[in-house]
């Protein structure tokens, strides 16, 4: 009798070639779906906050839109933070969720999908998770298994203890700095 192979949705979605166009594709509640083109304060905010991580957190990275595996899903955060000895030599997704998941809202962007991505992401190791609303200029942020917490203003960030003194205001002004 032959043996009949079956590969899940997850594994045919990762050997599609075109998962790795920009903007990245995900694979969220058993479809493929692309992320949303980010704009131009969404971009800054993403590579301002990554670089600002990056000189503050010693033995950590944070890293723009890395493909992670966490079945049966394969988010890609807008930013990933993990510790560097957790980051594989090779290329390729990361088995497991980042220690810290950081994503920005887009404009006309709902938040139902975001947030079942963090809660999965959450539910299978990540420590810290952020959702970053520029135009409300809010961070919804969880931890283990917390309900969300909404921080505004001068409201200090849980960082993991990477970052110090990380306020709101100084988060959404990164969205403006060139």
């Amino acid at each position: 009798m032959p043996s009949i192979t079956r590969t899940s949705p997850l594994a045919e979605f990762l050997n599609q070639e075109d998962i790795e166009d920009s903007p990245a594709w995900e694979f969220l509640a058993g479809q493929a779906e692309q992320k949303p083109m980010p704009t131009l304060f969404h971009s800054r905010l993403q590579r301002n906050l990554v670089n600002l991580i990056n000189d503050q957190a010693e033995g950590y990275e944070a890293i723009q839109e890395l493909r992670f595996l966490v079945p049966p899903l394969s988010p890609v955060p807008d930013i990933a933070v993990m510790a560097v000895a957790d980051i594989p030599d090779e290329d390729g997704p990361i088995e497991g969720p980042p220690e810290w998941l950081i994503e920005i809202r887009s404009p006309g962007q709902g938040t139902v999908k975001l947030q079942n991505k963090i809660l999965h992401c959450l539910a299978n190791g990540t420590k810290l998770a952020w959702l970053i609303d520029i135009q409300q200029q809010k961070v919804w942020v969880w931890q283990g298994g917390e309900l969300p917490m909404i921080f505004a203003g001068a409201e200090v960030l849980p960082t993991l203890g990477l970052v110090q003194d990380l306020t709101v205001e100084a988060v959404i002004a990164l969205s403006r700095q060139r």
